[in-house]
């Protein structure tokens, strides 16, 4: 049996020019952020409950009048997320009006579990009255545009209200509820690369002569139903669309993502310095943690003989095999899916999270049940050492300091994903009953990476391998009807995060940190987001 990796912390310059790139991504991203918001006026209001931003380039002016856009997000997305077409409309000439469906982003508000179209309709209306009454705006010129579940709200509603000016529907999920002709200003617009049911609800609105002059649905090349937010293309069309504005700044639509990706780079890098300030150097040559055995192949303390490999202990739990590590993780990971379905957590009031969290509480138990109990090599003595390795690696005995650590990488896993998050993509801050859903998904999602932790050995490759059979499983679970069908749209975030943490884990695991610090970290990665971003039904 191959022994476990030796601990070998990067060197001190290392640390040193990794903490100097983490500064530097850290102060061009900010930049880049700020500069996103330059020659733009924001307000934050609240009317009827539903939180909204306005956005306008300069401050407001009673003498002119401008176009005002109303702009809603599509399901599992915010105000946020939708802040880059807001800007494009705004550095137009129009008035945009950004705003919260209950149950997203910083409404408290809950949806409901069925999405109800009646409280999608008064969300909307709230913010077409509010839009329409700014002094600013034209009453007569009010454009409304719309993402998936949003795409389906505003042309619900401006088929009802031939006094809206025109409308962007982007991703329509259906059109089935359309009367023929209308709304009769519609502009479509669907990514490529997205589930052909997109396609055909756009192709089904044309049909119905729901578009001016009967023009067929505009086709992004090359983007899914989340690029397709942040295409060029879609700003230009949604640009042109504006009526009677002749601003013609070029829309920017990536900015905010790149400073948020800069972001994100310095926390990401950052880890290592940070990990080398709190953990100290536990390298080669150099005490085990808390006091506990050197280097194998290194001189013991005072002058005593060298550590050097030899059989594990009677009772020592050898690392599973290659072939029974990918069985254990199927197995797990596809009861864990099956169960989840069933699970009380389904009931939670966090819609898709629900069981995203049964799935992951059920794989963990599993996983940590199948290390412990499987038979063979599991158990079989064998090598544990090998030169250059700590002879006693990390077993979950917490050294001195070690917790005062574990709360400032913790902290800091928090901030690392929720900044970048609520700057450049979508929002990430809980409100409302998330704060009593946060600790309950972090909980799961800490006990399925101490899971993976357990088998994985302090070995990069394991953790990669269970992580990949969970991203297949979960991705099945939702094509075969087992979990929400809106799982596969989340499931790219979910796999980058669970890659995040493996990266992490590989760090730390240098410092010959104790296994739970990993998994603790890649929990506060994993959880927060699934707990502040998926909606409150």
């Amino acid at each position: 049996m191959s022994a476990a990796p030796p601990h070998h912390p990067p060197s001190t310059r290392a640390a040193v020019l990794l903490a100097v790139l983490a500064a530097l991504a850290a102060a061009l991203g900010t930049a880049v952020l700020v500069r996103a918001d330059a020659g733009l006026s924001v307000r934050q209001v609240t009317v009827g409950g539903v939180p909204m931003t306005e956005v306008r380039a300069g401050p407001p002016t009673a003498d002119a009048r401008r176009p005002g856009v109303v702009i809603a997000h599509g399901f599992a997305g915010s105000a946020r997320l939708m802040r880059p077409i807001a800007d494009t409309v705004a550095r137009r000439g129009a008035v945009a009006l950004l705003f919260d469906f209950a149950g997203h982003g910083a409404s408290r508000a809950r949806l409901g579990p069925d999405m109800s179209p009646a409280t999608l309709a008064a969300d909307l209306d709230a913010a077409v009255g509010h839009l329409r009454a700014q002094p600013d705006v034209d009453p007569a010129q009010i454009m409304l545009v719309g993402h998936s579940m949003g795409a389906g709200a505003v042309t619900r509603y401006a088929a009802g209200h031939p006094e809206i000016a025109r409308t962007v529907a982007i991703s329509l999920p259906d059109a089935g509820e359309l009367p023929p002709g209308r709304p009769a200003e519609l502009l479509l617009i669907v990514g490529g690369a997205e589930f052909p049911a997109f396609r055909r609800a756009a192709d089904d609105a044309v049909g119905r002569g729901a578009s001016v002059g009967r023009r067929p649905a505009v086709v992004v090349p090359g983007v899914e139903h989340i690029s397709v937010l942040f295409a060029p293309r879609t700003h230009e069309e949604i640009a042109d669309w504006l009526p009677s504005v002749d601003g013609t700044a070029a829309p920017r639509p990536l900015v905010r993502l790149a400073g948020a990706a800069l972001l994100l780079l310095a926390f990401a890098v950052g880890v290592v310095p940070l990990a080398a300030l709190l953990l100290g150097r536990r390298g080669t040559g150099s005490p085990g943690p808390a006091g506990g055995p050197a280097l194998a192949g290194s001189p013991g303390p005072a002058g005593s003989p060298a550590l050097t490999g030899g059989p594990a202990p009677a009772g020592e739990r050898v690392p599973l095999g290659g072939a029974a590590l990918l069985g254990l993780a199927v197995l797990a990971t596809g009861v864990g899916a099956a169960v989840a379905a069933l699970l009380p957590t389904n009931r939670l009031p966090l819609a898709v999270g629900g069981y995203v969290t049964g799935f992951l509480l059920v794989s963990g138990l599993l996983v940590i049940a199948g290390q412990r109990l499987l038979p063979g090599r599991s158990r079989t003595p064998g090598t544990w050492q090998t030169p250059g390795t700590i002879v006693d690696p990390a077993d979950g005995r917490a050294p001195a300091g070690a917790v005062g650590a574990a709360l400032a990488l913790t902290a800091y896993a928090v901030v690392a994903v929720a900044l970048p998050i609520h700057l450049g993509l979508t929002s990430a801050l809980p409100v409302g009953a998330r704060w009593w859903l946060l600790p309950l998904v972090v909980a799961a999602c800490l006990l399925f990476l101490l899971g993976v932790e357990l088998v994985a050995a302090g070995r990069t490759w394991r953790r990669l391998l269970v992580v990949a059979v969970t991203v297949l499983v979960l991705s099945t679970s939702a094509v075969v009807g087992l979990a929400p069908g809106f799982v596969l749209l989340v499931v790219p975030l979910f796999a980058v995060l669970l890659g995040w943490h493996v990266l992490w884990a590989a760090v730390l695991r240098r410092y010959a940190a104790p296994r739970w610090l990993p998994a603790l970290m890649g929990a506060a990665l994993l959880g927060w987001p699934i707990a502040t971003t998926l909606p409150l039904r």
